[in-house]
């Protein structure tokens, strides 16, 4: 039952509870809790938990089940546990949470309205302190999409995000960084223009996420070869010893109202440039990044599909960036497939790997994007001349100090000693007519490589055997499936035979472009 005290309103014990609710505060009460009967605690509702001094906000969950939490515990799941910082067993206080005042504004953007910096200051402060439900978040998120935001609100959002988490601070006038805007399996430039831009002795501290909806990010892919959570002391240490790290982003708390977003945005199927760009920029900045190359890939199955839309992106970027004082360069990349053959944590990283080892089966469109990529960033440098920079990075790699940098960042943060291989469950799909290459689907690939297991089974993917260009005969491989699970290995063989994802032409196709097609 609640233990009572005259001073204070009745408590609870503090219980933890083993569920993961993916950045999201939830408790649990009982529902024959006399609390939860007396105060008029419903499911949903937001609750106010206190002990200590300490305070945090939650989501109620009512449950009936006494092994979940018994009718005088109060039950948080871990998300929740970690943050309130208590121990099991503490003496909660319980009370109803006001509604975050800042709601007013985002009812007043669902009618369409322009919202200022202090608007939005006030909706990232609420929904970082966890005020918002995943409801709220998804009715702000649904409002940005449909009403959308002028350039000037875009500033706000980014700021606003900005403002509300850490910042790193590098002390040196040019700390460069790279990003793709996404929607392109494979695609693993980062992991091999940091230890060349590195090699030349700029400052890229690389922090990148974990896929979310992709079968890889470049964190997932990076974790293959070394550890990739990081402190933001070992950061440091590790960047200012070696110019440059790829680590995991979420350990550093830089805009942590960006992740909040995007675990709701993602499984709505959200994806507003407006929002792209606020959640991309201030993610950058926070980072500590004065330079940034963007890239934005273009084709009929990437997220921007044609040139108008990618123009367009091009110039929220530049407005956003400028006004904030980051140096930003948006370059055009071809997006009609898939950059280099695996897709998957342990196939990238091998692609990767074999970029930068030389080995003649390396894959020639992910080191040549990557080579144009690493040379624009180098010409961030001062002393370089316009021109110069894709020969310099080229160099580089050919002189294996690419390489030799990659594998002291991966001693610095930790090699895995007994990395994963592919999965041993595999099956080939196979050109059903003699043709050439034309188009290979983005979004099929990375579905077929998510169902397979990628990336939560490091070794799942897809492995592209015929590339755009290719000439390829009937019964010819197309490409390779691996899975770990038999399940998986079912389900993505049977999403792939309805439709390999590959267009044939009887007449060649341009190869692939790398990049300001």
């Amino acid at each position: 039952m609640p233990r009572e005290n005259k001073d204070r309103r009745p408590s609870l014990r503090l219980k933890a509870v083993e569920i993961d609710t993916y950045r999201e505060n939830v408790a649990y009460l009982h529902r024959n809790c006399s609390l939860y009967r007396a105060e008029g605690f419903q499911a949903l509702s937001k609750i106010e938990l206190h002990h200590d001094g300490r305070r945090i906000l939650a989501v109620l969950n009512v449950v009936d089940d006494e092994n979940i939490v018994g009718p005088g515990e109060i039950g948080l799941a871990e998300q929740a546990f970690a943050q309130f910082g208590q121990p099991e067993g503490a003496a909660v206080e319980v009370d109803h949470a006001s509604p975050p005042a800042s709601m007013e504004a985002v009812r007043r953007k669902m009618a369409g309205d322009r919202l200022s910096h202090e608007d939005f200051i006030g909706i990232a402060r609420d929904i970082r302190e966890n005020r918002y439900s995943k409801v709220e978040i998804a009715a702000f998120l649904v409002a940005v999409s449909q009403t959308g935001l002028d350039r000037d609100e875009i500033l706000h959002l980014t700021r606003a995000m900005l403002e509300t988490g850490e910042r790193l601070e590098w002390d040196e006038p040019l700390v460069a960084d790279k990003h793709c805007i996404g929607g392109i399996p494979g695609n693993r430039t980062s992991m091999l223009i940091v230890p060349i831009v590195a090699a030349h002795g700029m400052l890229i501290p690389k922090t990148s996420s974990r896929a979310i909806t992709s079968p890889a990010g470049t964190a997932d892919t990076m974790e293959v070869l070394a550890r990739v959570e990081l402190s933001p002391e070992e950061l440091h240490e590790i960047v200012r010893r070696h110019r440059g790290c790829l680590a995991w982003g979420g350990t550093a708390r830089l805009a942590p109202v960006d992740d909040i977003l995007i675990s709701v945005e993602r499984p709505l199927g959200l994806d507003s440039p407006e929002q792209m760009v606020a959640s991309i920029l201030s993610k950058k900045l926070a980072a500590g990044s004065t330079h940034l190359l963007l890239d934005i890939p273009v084709g009929p199955t990437a997220k921007v599909r044609g040139m108008d839309q990618a123009l367009s992106l091009r110039k929220r970027f530049e407005y956003v960036g400028d006004r904030l004082g980051l140096h930003l360069e948006a370059v055009l990349t071809d997006g009609r497939q898939p950059v280099g053959r695996g897709i998957g944590p342990v196939l990238e990283a091998r692609d990767v790997m074999q970029v930068l080892e030389q080995d003649p089966d390396a894959p020639e469109d992910l080191r040549q994007k990557a080579l144009h990529l690493a040379g624009r960033i180098i010409e961030f440098d001062p002393d370089v001349r316009g021109g110069q920079g894709y020969s310099i990075a080229r160099d580089i790699l050919e002189s294996g100090r690419a390489l030799a940098r990659m594998n002291d960042i991966i001693d610095a943060q930790g090699r895995n000693p007994d990395p994963p291989a592919p999965g041993r469950l595999t099956f080939e799909i196979t050109a059903d007519k003699p043709g050439y290459v034309a188009a290979i689907d983005n979004y099929r690939m990375a579905r077929i490589a998510r169902l397979a297991g990628a990336p939560l089974s490091k070794g799942a993917g897809v492995d592209l055997l015929r590339k755009v260009g290719d000439r390829v005969e009937a019964g010819e491989p197309l490409y390779r499936v691996h899975a770990e699970v038999p399940a998986e290995y079912r389900f993505a063989r049977e999403f792939a035979t309805r439709d390999s994802g590959y267009r044939l032409s009887p007449e060649p196709v341009e190869p692939f472009i790398p990049m300001d097609f």
